[in-house]
């Protein structure tokens, strides 16, 4: 939300007060002056006015999981362990998901409680690359290749997949790069090959790879690099 507005709708202040109280220096963001009003504030920013609290701010929590099988991509399940219950934090309750995996899908999974964040991670237009690595029943062979560069047409959502990369790997494994995420994807682009997917796990989200050192269920915050490495 703009500063501008923000302070607007206080009920203390109206837009000439706000315009006022900017001009003259009586803003602080982040212990900072602020005289745009035209700059973004989050729930994260800590706002004073005449060095009256309006906003403290929260603080902007990131974490990277190795989501093992079996596990649910949910903050709440009546049947299944979900990803929170494996962390040990305070306050999970304003945690989600920065992009879901299936039950029996392992692999990178990203948890924060910025909603701006996780968006730029998961929208289509970022066009991030999301890298899997995928077993399959039957063999992958060469075809694959220049088909899924070209793209796949689903029918139920009436579109063309974007371009995706893949890398074989050996006769029964593959690297696949995505940039976009549709339901079941992987599972459906290899479905056209009439291949079952018997195994698949999410090595990387854009440049945030999976800490090798993170056994299934473990979990680190992310490192400031990793956080700033979405907005490019």
């Amino acid at each position: 939300m703009r500063l501008d507005r923000f302070l607007s709708n206080l009920p203390q202040f109206n837009r000439q007060a706000v315009r006022h109280l900017l001009v003259s220096g009586q803003v602080a963001v982040d212990g900072e002056v602020m005289r745009d009003g035209l700059y973004e504030v989050t729930q994260f920013s800590r706002i004073e006015v005449d060095n009256q609290l309006l906003q403290a701010g929260k603080a902007a929590r990131y974490f990277m999981l190795h989501k093992p099988i079996g596990v649910v991509s949910a903050t709440a399940h009546e049947q299944h362990r979900t990803v929170l219950d494996l962390l040990d934090e305070p306050n999970t309750s304003d945690l989600h998901l920065a992009g879901r995996l299936d039950l029996n899908t392992s692999g990178l999974l990203l948890i924060t409680n910025d909603g701006q964040w996780s968006r730029r991670l998961t929208e289509p237009r970022s066009r991030l690359g999301k890298v899997y690595r995928v077993q399959t029943e039957q063999p992958i062979t060469a075809e694959y290749i220049d088909v899924f560069a070209r793209g796949l047409y689903f029918a139920y959502e009436n579109l063309t997949t974007l371009p995706a990369e893949l890398i074989i790997e050996s006769s029964h494994s593959a690297l696949l790069t995505l940039h976009e995420g549709r339901y079941h994807q992987v599972k459906r682009m290899f479905g056209h090959f009439q291949n079952k997917v018997i195994g698949l796990h999410r090595l990387s989200m854009g440049a945030i790879q999976l800490d090798l050192e993170l056994a299934p269920g473990q979990y680190r915050p992310l490192s400031a690099a990793e956080v700033s490495s979405c907005w490019g």
